[in-house]
């Protein structure tokens, strides 16, 4: 399986744009559409987060039954904590794009990402639906990428293909997020496209499974924001026959890793962050406690400011672990770090110290838990806690 990162192969029946509306300074593009040329089926997964934005809302009850033919996103404005005039907009939104495509106005699913407690500027979002349809292209995506983003330094994309059903499939998608991130989900949104013929069912359920291994295991800073959204438009447009049983968990573990990937290139871009740390749980009672153990880890500012100063400080990983309200036992743990065994048998490992700062100054520094106590495990991706994290979140409005 090879998942492009960086660039788009679009899927049949999709087009994109981003462009500038006037919501960010400078021409910043900042309004994205994703048009499918027929209705799709739909799924999506948002924020537990029990403040949640008015996209959200109207979301979740546009997503009922199960299909969708377009999705609008803006940035720098979250559209969230904005009360009844807030949906009135979401809605508003969805209907204006409803119109220039000719579909029912559920069939449109909106999204917004930004600043919190700030009316949406209805004007600029309609200037970005007059302006944005005209210009929708198979090629559009890079564009869209772009126009998603908040305090993300780059864009992140993800595309696959695969022949499963007589065709040949792709999936494809971007995806948001550096800042407030924390499971489940993160301050993220995420759009994934696939012209494979799926049943509602089918689209839902392989969501659900790909979301819980992915975007449900990143952190950033613990924090969980209000607009968390995963959708997943399948429009059919490859015209596979339907897929057999062994074909559907083809699908599911290549949309699983396209997930992983953009997960990662969110963790790895972190506010701030010079480090993407992957954290592998091995050996737990169950997946469950596996997870619960990785993100105790991953969200302990200690850890990550452990990392971020090359500094092999076990006891600060041991901790968090302790800590995670799993039952273990401390003396079967052992922890390796950057792939050097720090701890076992209850106590710390003799290693080189030297080395094992010149290790974790790479960019990528896996922790290696095994807990000695089962079958099952988790991996977790988050990164490093730095100087310019405080900076970049203490000047977010100012």
């Amino acid at each position: 399986m090879n998942i492009t990162e960086g660039s788009i192969h679009p899927p049949k029946g999709f087009k994109t744009i981003g462009i500038h509306c006037g919501l960010k300074p400078n021409n910043a593009k900042d309004f994205a559409l994703i048009v499918s040329d027929r209705p799709a089926t739909a799924a999506g997964t948002f924020t537990t987060n029990r403040v949640f934005a008015a996209p959200v809302a109207v979301n979740r009850e546009y997503l009922e039954n199960g299909q969708a033919q377009a999705i609008v996103v803006n940035s720098k404005n979250a559209n969230a904590c904005t009360g009844d005039q807030g949906l009135l907009d979401a809605r508003q939104t969805a209907a204006w794009a409803a119109e220039k495509i000719g579909c029912a106005t559920e069939d449109v699913l909106i999204n917004s990402t930004g600043v919190i407690g700030v009316p949406l500027p209805l004007d600029k979002i309609k200037n970005g639906i007059e302006i944005g349809f005209p210009q929708l292209s198979e090629n559009g995506w890079d564009d869209a990428a772009n126009a998603i983003m908040t305090t993300d330094t780059v864009p992140k994309k993800a595309t696959v293909q695969l022949t499963l059903g007589g065709a040949t499939i792709t999936i494809s998608g971007i995806a948001k997020g550096a800042g407030m991130i924390a499971p489940n989900m993160a301050t993220m949104l995420s759009f994934i496209t696939t012209d494979a013929k799926l049943s509602k069912e089918q689209t839902q359920s392989a969501l659900k499974k790909a979301v819980v291994q992915s975007f449900n295991c990143i952190t950033v800073d613990g924090d969980m924001s209000t607009n968390d959204t995963v959708l997943f438009l399948a429009n059919g447009a490859a015209e596979n026959q339907n897929l057999s049983e062994s074909e559907l968990e083809t699908f599911q573990t290549t949309l699983n890793a396209l997930c992983e990937s953009l997960a990662k290139q969110i963790a790895r871009d972190g506010e701030g962050a010079t480090k993407l740390i992957t954290i592998h749980v091995t050996h737990a009672s169950s997946f469950d406690n596996a997870r619960t153990i990785g993100l105790s880890v991953a969200n302990s500012s200690l850890v990550k400011t452990a990392v971020f100063g090359r500094d092999p400080n076990w006891g600060r990983i041991l901790c968090a672990v302790g800590y995670a309200g799993v039952d273990i036992d401390p003396q079967k743990v052992t922890v390796s770090m950057a792939g050097i065994p720090i701890f076992g048998n209850g106590g710390g490992l003799p290693f080189d110290k030297d080395q094992a700062i010149e290790s974790l100054g790479a960019a990528n520094i896996d922790i290696d838990i095994d807990l000695n106590n089962g079958e099952s495990s988790a991996t977790l991706y988050t990164c490093d806690l730095t100087y310019d994290y405080v900076r970049i979140n203490a000047e977010y409005t100012t």
